[in-house]
């Protein structure tokens, strides 16, 4: 399955207005953000209400079918739970967002949606140095790729079997 994700800058600019609302409680941030997320999509914005705590403490971002959202607030994350850390809230955002874009099959589906939102958000500069030093490795189609071989012992072995025929 092929999922569209919004290009890394968009996704750039969508999650440091998230982390901006996380860490300092503005509205504004987050209504930005979750505005371009469904400009991009071209989807109506949901209706996002927010919450001291969800199921007992259990959940913290519930979707529901008429397209609102319960969201555990940033203030009440932050206290009384073990998993409190700001990437994690951040994730349950994305995963509620993925709920929100995908009905069928929703559960896998939103999960692989948070992960694709987030890949290659972290390291920019390690990916351009390497692209720009010319030592990406290119596949084709042609030539599957062993587990436990690099490219350079698939030459080496190759040559050998050239000089022995």
């Amino acid at each position: 399955m092929r999922m569209i994700v919004p290009p890394i800058v968009n996704r750039r600019e969508i999650d440091r207005n998230i982390v901006l609302f996380f860490r300092q409680h503005r509205a504004d941030a987050f209504r930005r953000a979750i505005s371009d997320f469904c400009r991009y999509y071209n989807v109506k914005r949901p209706q996002i209400e927010w919450y001291e705590y969800l199921d007992w403490g259990k959940t913290a971002g519930k979707t529901f079918e008429d397209g609102r959202i319960h969201l555990v607030h940033p203030e009440n994350w932050k206290r009384g739970r073990i998993y409190n850390k700001e990437r994690m809230w951040i994730a349950m955002v994305y995963h509620e967002m993925g709920h929100y874009l995908f009905w069928t099959d929703a559960e896998r589906k939103a999960d692989a949606f948070a992960l694709r939102m987030v890949r290659g958000l972290r390291r920019p500069e390690r990916r351009t140095r390497l692209r720009m030093s010319g030592r990406t490795a290119r596949r084709t189609a042609s030539t599957p790729r062993r587990a436990n071989a690099s490219p350079r012992r698939r030459r080496v072995r190759a040559s050998r079997r050239l000089r022995r025929a």
